[in-house]
């Protein structure tokens, strides 16, 4: 990314930014070569209905990639494994998994379930739904973009794509199956998976290559080349006028770049924006995790790339439309102890705002008292501007990942 594009980001309205240079698209054949290893490959069963674009890999050395990520995407930033590189036989196994319901006890959920292509990799449901029609407890984020993320879930508990994808298939309220072993045994009895695992690892069929496989399709949905991304790199005229007014208000006035920073529109941070402490028991949050009282609360910064395809909104899916989620940070915050500094501040200085709060620990274990909200009190037609904006976010990259036709048996 050039320096002005930079600055442009966090900055929002200089009119003349210099363009990023981008590999166009090409169309690709579906063939595996340099990642099968032999004539015959039952990976071609299942070949996706056109090639990969994207490369993964961060070195660039691996014979699968092919092709560029889309405009706006920092492949510099990608996380990825060390023991896992990513190939287009993993992407390729990866995809059966994820859209393979036979992963959970009974047959009916997949993780596709949740996390569908149709919604944008989320499931457009306030919470998801398990086996036996279970409801889960938070909303589903999206899958898209996931490969520039170490921590991954709402409270950040999986260090990592591989640990993330085994959570939920021996969690009771989504994949049900009793533990990891039981996952292994179901899918190293199916023959066709069998010799799919022997292709791509040269071994049987594993938890660990389970995971690798599902964690390597994962990275592979990419979203990039969005009219804010055009925008970015110099083409002025692909957001409309309301559009631009709302991308003023997005880094000036709403300060939504404070957490929804970066090419990927998230700091990758944890936040308490007060969302959920109307209600009892609260949802705790990032403390479970680190067991700090300051993470009370507190929940990653989704993704604003296709935000207009994934309603709900936020961790309990409260909100239905992006016009609800701009009427809460203009003025309904929900004050609570444990609030983010960014949300007690109406534009003025940071250490200020700071200042204000004070410990929000006290000593003896006291509660801490409730810290008020600043509003933004934006104008209606700031508001109407601002969700504009964030329609400029829907891009392209993830589109071809599509349920398959057919299961290995």
């Amino acid at each position: 990314m050039t320096a002005n594009a930079q600055r442009n980001r966090r900055g929002g309205v200089s009119a003349i930014v210099i363009p990023i240079a981008w590999v166009a698209l090409a169309a690709c054949s579906p063939d595996l070569d340099g990642d099968r290893g032999q004539p015959g490959s039952r990976l071609q069963d299942y070949a996706l209905d056109y090639a990969l674009d994207y490369a993964l890999d961060v070195e660039g050395a691996s014979e699968g990639a092919i092709g560029a990520l889309p405009l706006g995407l920092e492949l510099a930033e990608a996380v990825t494994a060390e023991d896992n590189p990513t190939t287009r036989a993993k992407i390729t196994l990866g995809r059966l998994l994820f859209f393979d319901k036979r992963l959970s006890v009974d047959d009916s959920v997949a993780c596709a379930s949740c996390h569908s292509p149709a919604a944008g990799f989320s499931d457009n449901l306030r919470v998801s739904f398990g086996i036996d029609r279970r409801q889960g407890e938070r909303n589903a984020p999206t899958a898209i973009n996931r490969f520039a993320s170490s921590r991954q879930f709402w409270d950040g508990r999986a260090a990592s794509l591989e640990e993330q994808a085994t959570g939920p298939l021996i969690n009771p309220l989504e994949m049900g199956m009793p533990d990891l072993g039981a996952v292994t045994r179901k899918i190293a009895a199916i023959e066709g998976y069998q010799e799919l695992f022997h292709e791509v690892f040269a071994q049987p069929v594993s938890i660990d290559g389970i995971a690798k496989a599902i964690a390597s399709f994962e990275r592979a949905l990419v979203s990039g080349n969005s009219r804010w991304d055009k925008f970015d790199a110099g083409i002025i005229d692909v957001l409309t006028i309301p559009e631009r007014r709302g991308l003023g208000i997005f880094f000036g006035k709403g300060r939504c770049d404070q957490c929804h920073s970066g090419w990927n529109l998230t700091d990758e941070k944890f936040h308490n924006i007060g969302v959920g402490f109307d209600e009892e028991p609260i949802d705790s949050g990032r403390l479970v995790v680190t067991g700090k009282t300051r993470d009370t609360g507190a929940f990653k910064t989704p993704t604003l790339r296709e935000i207009t395809r994934t309603a709900p909104y936020m961790h309990d899916g409260r909100f239905e439309t992006l016009e609800e989620v701009v009427d809460y940070y203009s003025e309904g915050v929900i004050s609570n102890p444990f609030l983010d500094v960014e949300m007690r501040r109406s534009g003025g200085q940071l250490a200020k705002a700071i200042g204000l709060t004070g410990e929000r620990s006290p000593p003896g274990g006291a509660t801490p008292a409730p810290v008020a909200a600043a509003t933004l009190d934006l104008t209606a037609r700031e508001k109407a501007d601002l969700v504009a904006f964030m329609g400029a976010f829907e891009g392209e990259g993830w589109q071809w990942a599509k349920a398959p036709d057919s299961f290995p048996q």
